[in-house]
């Protein structure tokens, strides 16, 4: 099925693209070969740049980055390229101006995803509230930024909503926590009426057995949005090994059902990229790939998405929606 299957993806010619290796390639997705594409420091104050998050914009692109600055604060800034490999990010962190006054302040924001739904982009983060729980804004211009309500109470991660309604209401995928690096994690299906009040909370996937996919029997997150095809959701999702020598995070893909994704339909086996190259293995968090956005290209099926390297600096890999489809089902761990 190497066919274009994505739906309801506007083409995207512009699409940053490097055309695969004419030899050795063994999996669907394949690294930009100018990797890592964002610096540490491409602000003035930033220790690293990483797990962050882009879409089309205008004739461009825009995004919102992590950038953890030099007293090691996260934070979470806007950013702006003609050609989603060349940037330019804030300065500053973005400055929510709150939808309502009794908005708690947020003690931190990190791993923001970004997503278009009806008539504006949503930013999901990971929001410091008295712990770790999933933040929610949006913005119509990547230049004001407005808060909403927090989407759960502590302790949760990877929040990623979906591109349009299901049933008629928001859907939101996450990974319930606790206060530190869990040593556990399940994705959770939640629903809304209005972007504030959760509820049909709904397991997806669990970790695999050790024996059967080691690289995601720890825990396992949410990614970029779920690109609508006609085989189903293509979630890219992270997956963590226990090592002897630390937590190893390496990302693959699933297919959930289109009206009920609470479904999971299909789960590769083997995972889709790992941290194998020196800007992948060496950093503030070594033997990291963490994906958080997906560009696609409606016209042919074309993917690049961009992916956090050892939670130091952001690298882009490249690959076909229909190719990573027959990969999850020649491959499938269920």
């Amino acid at each position: 099925m190497s066919q274009n299957i994505v739906r309801n993806c506007n083409p995207l010619p512009n699409i940053p693209w490097e055309d695969p290796p004419l030899e050795g390639r063994k999996e669907p997705l394949w690294r930009y070969s100018g990797n890592p594409v964002i610096p540490r420091d491409l602000t003035p104050r930033s220790n690293s740049i990483f797990n962050s998050a882009v879409v089309p914009y205008k004739e461009g692109f825009a995004g919102v980055f992590r950038c953890d600055d030099t007293a090691r604060r996260m934070n979470i800034h806007a950013g702006f390229s003609g050609d989603g490999i060349h940037w330019t990010l804030g300065d500053d962190p973005i400055v929510f101006k709150k939808t309502a006054p009794d908005l708690p302040d947020s003690d931190y924001k990190y791993d923001p995803r970004v997503v278009f739904v009806e008539d504006r982009w949503y930013i999901i983060w990971c929001n410091g509230y008295h712990g770790p729980c999933i933040g929610m804004g949006y913005t119509f211009d990547f230049k004001e930024f407005f808060q909403m309500e927090n989407a759960t109470m502590p302790f949760n991660r990877n929040g990623v909503l979906f591109p349009r309604r299901i049933g008629g209401k928001y859907a939101l995928l996450s990974r319930p926590s606790d206060t530190g690096h869990t040593r556990f994690g399940d994705i959770i299906y939640s629903e809304s009426p209005d972007l504030t009040y959760w509820g049909r909370h709904r397991h997806v996937m669990a970790p695999a057995a050790f024996e059967d996919s080691g690289w995601q029997s720890t825990k396992i997150g949410a990614g970029p949005a779920p690109i609508e095809t006609s085989e189903g959701w293509l979630l890219f999702y992270h997956g963590v090994l226990t090592s002897c020598n630390g937590f190893v995070y390496s990302f693959g893909a699933a297919l959930l059902d289109l009206e009920r994704p609470w479904k999971c339909v299909g789960r590769v086996k083997p995972y889709l990229l790992s941290p194998q190259k020196p800007y992948e293995l060496a950093g503030d968090v070594p033997n990291v790939t963490f994906p958080c956005a997906a560009l696609v290209d409606g016209a042919t099926g074309r993917l690049c998405v961009y992916y956090g390297c050892a939670d130091t600096v952001t690298g882009i890999a490249f690959g076909y929606a229909g190719e990573i489809v027959d990969f999850i089902k020649t491959n499938n761990a269920l």
